[in-house]
């Protein structure tokens, strides 16, 4: 017998229902820290040549699938492909990561996303065949980069420690930057509800940089525009669930589900337990692993799992890292982290 869509235990958290031992998948869990991705990738003229070409999107999207049976998959894609959309001459430079074009407040008006979909249909093919080529019981999950994170990379031309060149821009030119944050909340919604019409099944919203904000500018330049994508796909696409993760955000998480509207808030691994069990009454929550328990490997990332479980699993939880898996990551720890997570409901 077929297994129906309904018995995906990542849609069943999504949900709110408790499902133990939880669902897990991990944030970059294709990439270079698999040979098999390193050996694709090679295969590329260049990163986003890989986004943009679906047998090898869909290659890597499967890669960490096969090998480990994580309870989703997540599109092969990169935040920055709406600035790409944009012309905004997006490249990526071994060593440096991703470059663009600084934008100036003058040249704001004259962006254009009117080709968004034209630009981004080779991306909407790969989620159209993952749908179709995934098992039943795997979410296929799509995702955007959060208008502020994506912001702060089209300001600055490249990642800052701390996206001072963002604020600042805010600071002195509210109205462009306000204009920009409009647009790029209008297309991140454009382009998940494609990802939703291509077959995934529910999309995360990544905050790399949520962080960096005071708590009246998280309000504004975080939630505002999160809250609006979120309305959009309710709206537009009811039943689909959404992710929101804000990295750093902090003790600013404890409103962020009701502010939003997100269905489950990723948790990075610097939220103390009693916070994120306190979020965690209000529904699903992702996380929290420190990544570096993956490359660190033995007791330490045993240690790690144990206290995300004993912290969260009693209630609704995807089992994720705190941020993205580092190319430094021990495959075998991976299996050791699945193992041990799905080993819970016997000890």
């Amino acid at each position: 017998m077929m297994t129906k869509s309904g018995d995906r235990k990542v849609m069943k958290v999504l949900a709110g229902e408790t499902v133990f031992p939880p669902p897990i998948w991990l944030m970059r869990q294709a990439g270079r820290y698999l040979p098999e991705y390193r050996q694709t990738r090679a295969s590329a003229k260049g990163f986003l040549d890989l986004c943009y070409t679906p047998d090898l999107a869909v290659e890597v999207t499967l890669q960490p699938i096969r090998r480990f049976g994580f309870d989703a998959a997540i599109l092969f894609s990169d935040i920055l492909v709406i600035p790409d959309a944009l012309d905004r001459n997006v490249r990526f430079v071994e060593g440096e990561g991703p470059l663009m074009d600084p934008i100036s407040p003058d040249k704001i008006a004259d962006l254009d996303g009117s080709r968004l979909h034209e630009h981004l249909s080779p991306v909407y093919e790969t989620v159209r065949r993952l749908r179709a080529e995934l098992p039943e019981e795997t979410t296929l999950l799509g995702f955007c980069g959060a208008p502020w994170t994506v912001a702060t990379y089209m300001i600055a031309g490249h990642g800052t420690p701390d996206q001072a060149p963002a604020r600042l821009f805010a600071m002195r030119h509210p109205e462009a930057f306000e204009k920009l944050l409009v647009m790029l909340t209008d297309l991140s919604a454009d382009y998940l509800i494609a990802q939703i019409d291509a077959g995934a099944d529910a999309v995360q919203i990544f905050d790399s940089w949520a962080g960096v904000l005071s708590e009246t500018d998280f309000a504004r330049y975080s939630v505002e525009p999160v809250k609006r994508i979120v309305a959009r796909i309710n709206r537009e696409r009811p039943g689909v669930p959404v992710i929101g993760f804000a990295k750093g955000a902090g003790a600013l998480l404890q409103n962020y589900r009701s502010a939003t509207g997100v269905n489950c808030v990723g948790l990075d691994w610097t939220v103390p337990a009693a916070l994120a069990q306190d979020i965690q009454k209000g529904g699903a929550v992702q996380g929290n692993l420190d990544p570096l328990r993956m490359v660190a490997g033995g007791a330490a990332l045993d240690q790690g799992v144990d206290a995300v479980l004993e912290t969260l699993g009693q209630g609704p939880l995807i089992f994720n890292l705190g941020h993205g898996i580092t190319p430094q990551a021990d495959p075998e720890n991976v299996t050791r982290l699945i193992e041990r997570v799905r080993g819970a409901a016997q000890s």
